[in-house]
């Protein structure tokens, strides 16, 4: 599979993921949950589908500019959605608030995702070949 359609189908099943987690959070967790903890979670559910749009444009990019090497910054960006939103997820499901130590890693993966992808697309031309 081409690194495009890879991402196409990480974001794609990133943002449908989001959709039926946000859906559950809504309809099962809202009862079960400290507001809290269901905060946490509504939390992971916007940061994914917020990155897995990303990762859709990153998919385009990847082929309207191949020499740019934006890839990297798309590994960041699934690498840290997972991270993020999934920390977040366990520990709203399990209680275990230690859980939320893991979250900034997820962060700094998605920071330095946008960093990677901020210098190689405003690299001179000339760095592009």
């Amino acid at each position: 599979m081409t690194t495009d359609r890879l991402f196409f189908v990480i974001g794609a099943l990133l943002a449908g993921t989001a959709v039926a987690l946000g859906a559950f959070a809504a309809h099962v967790l809202e009862s079960r949950l400290p507001s809290s903890l269901l905060e946490a979670f509504n939390t992971g559910a916007r940061i994914q589908m917020s990155h897995a749009l990303a990762l859709l444009v990153v998919a385009w990019a990847v082929t309207r500019w191949p020499k740019l090497g934006l890839a990297l910054g798309g590994w960041l960006l699934a690498a840290g959605t997972v991270v993020f939103a999934g920390s977040l997820y366990l520990m709203a499901l399990t209680g275990h608030r230690w859980l939320g130590a893991v979250t900034p890693v997820g962060g700094l993966l998605l920071l330095a995702g946008w960093a990677v992808l901020v210098w190689r697309a405003a690299r001179p031309a000339s760095d592009t070949h």
